[in-house]
This record gives structure tokens, sequence and C-alpha cells, in this order.
């Protein structure tokens, strides 16, 4: 018997993806390659038990071992991850998905990317690896240490094939000086793997501006004075959280480029843009703004 060259293709997806996760369970656990791991069931001493692996009852198998109620994997590699469930008759009792440790191969630095519009309570992070079914985030010491009081953070979005973007919240003071650093934990599920990894900032080291407004071009004498706005994101009272500003132009004459941290540049200009920063530490500069062309 032979097979369209279509249906072996559906197969091979089937056969390949049957136990790919796009989620978290709601019970794992994550052992190590090659090493041993004892299941737990959710059962009474005197409950007679059986066990099965996605669906399946386990009889006489390899690399699993019957320890009263308790289930040990040993060995463990690929063929034996997956959802081990555990049966009082047609009962399930308990259920707890077996993921390996994944090799940390990747740093979370080339994974993540956090940016802070503003000192208030919310800031984005991007998620760009790619061959992950399934991410969060979390952010405190919780997280850092598996705690079951973390607060897992979903993506919010996705933005572009691997990208995703997550919406994070901290209760860090916009008055004080920071003095604590946020911990963001990071796990991300591949082909059965569990990766895991945590990095440690400052707020004030992603903040980011949006970019200004431009709001009107004055001549003054010889020069233009430029009125520029914090745009709409930053953190308010302006005169506490302060900008500093730079305009790039370009010249009417000879269409030469010219930069200012003023407000106030030549007069034979043809347009400019302007960008922003926090004054105070200095952080990352805004995009620029879209040319403006001035005249007169």
């Amino acid at each position: 018997m032979t097979f369209p060259l279509w249906t072996f293709g559906l197969l091979m997806i089937s056969l390949t993806g049957a136990h790919e996760l796009n989620h978290f369970p709601e019970n794992f656990a994550v052992a190590k390659r090659y090493e041993n791991y004892t299941l737990t069931c959710n059962s009474k001493p005197d409950d007679i038990v059986t066990w099965k692996l996605n669906g399946d009852p386990l009889e006489d198998e390899e690399n699993v071992e019957l320890n009263g109620q308790n289930l040990t994997v040993s060995d463990i590699d690929t063929p034996n991850l997956g959802d081990y469930s555990c049966w009082r008759g047609e009962e399930m009792l308990s259920s707890t998905y077996l993921l390996l440790k994944a090799d940390e191969e990747d740093t979370i630095d080339s994974l993540i990317n956090c940016r802070a519009k503003s000192y208030d309570c919310n800031f984005n992070c991007t998620w760009t690896g790619n061959g992950y079914t399934a991410v969060r985030l979390g952010l405190g010491h919780n997280c850092s240490k598996s705690s079951e009081s973390c607060q897992w953070i979903s993506s919010s979005r996705r933005l572009a094939e691997g990208e995703l973007q997550f919406e994070m919240s901290h209760d860090l003071s916009p008055y004080a000086e920071e003095s604590t650093m946020l911990e963001l934990t990071a796990e991300a599920i591949r082909d059965l793997s569990v990766f895991r990894t945590s990095k440690r900032f400052y707020l004030r080291d992603i903040v980011q501006p949006d970019s200004p407004q431009i709001v009107k071009c004055e001549l003054v004498n010889e020069d233009v004075n430029v009125t520029i706005a914090p745009p709409s994101t930053w953190s308010a009272p302006y005169s506490f959280f302060s900008l500093e500003h730079q305009i790039e132009y370009v010249l009417r004459d000879d269409g030469q480029t010219g930069h200012s941290s003023s407000t106030l540049i030549p007069k034979k200009i043809s347009k400019l843009r302007v960008r922003s920063r926090d004054s105070l530490v200095l952080s990352n500069w805004s995009q620029w703004t879209p040319w403006k062309n001035v005249t007169y």
C-alpha cells in the first residue's frame, strides 16, 4: 500500500507535535537528564493505583518502577517525558507533567529586551527567542526561587515570528532614590525541555522615553526657538522628572547637518528633528521624531 505525500506529511506532523506544549501545565516537574525522579500520587494509603503516561497505561516499561503508590522514573531522557497521571480505577487522582531541564545555551540578555517609557509602575519586555512553544516571565525573589506564590505573567501579544510582548508591573516608588534592583525570571518550553534563567537590573537602566513633541518653531532675532513638549507617556510632574533634548537640523544653504542641546538653533535651516532622555540619570535616548520642515 502506498500513501500520498501529503498524508505522510500530516502523519509526521502528528507524531512530532503530539505532545508539544504551548502552555505551562498546572502541575509539572523538571528533572535533569539521565537522573531519577519520583512522582507522588495524591492517594490514600490503602488505595490501589495505576499509572499512565500521556493517557497510555504503564505496564512493565523500562526506566519506571512502582514504589508503593509512587512512581520512580530512572535515566530520564526524551522518551520518558510527558504527562504522568495516577488513577484509582477510572478516577484520576493526580497528574504531573515531567519535563527536562534544558541545557542553558541561550542567555537571558540575548532573549529578552525590557523598556520602561517612564517611571510609573509598568514596563514592557520583548521575548525574541525562536522555537519556544511556551514562555512566561516573573518578577521578584519568589519567582527566581520557583515559589508557588510567584505571579507569572503570560504574553500579552505576539509581535512577529518568535517575538512575544509582556506587560510587567513593579511597586517601586518613582519619587524615591532607587536602591533596589528588579529581578526578572524567564521560563520557556521547547521540545519538552524547560529553559530557566534570571537577570537583575535597576529600573533606570531600562528607561527610554517615547519621542517628544515639537510644539512650534519661532524666529527670535537671528535664531529659531524650538518649543519641545515631553511625550504624553512621560512621568509627571515634568519639573521633577526633567528631560533634556537634542535637536538635529539641516542647513538650507549647503545641506550640512548640525546638532544642538539648546532650543535656540540657526535661522537658516530647512528641517529638524528632536529626541529626549532623562536629564538626571542620562537614560537611553528616545527615538527621533519625524523630520519637520521649517518654513517662514
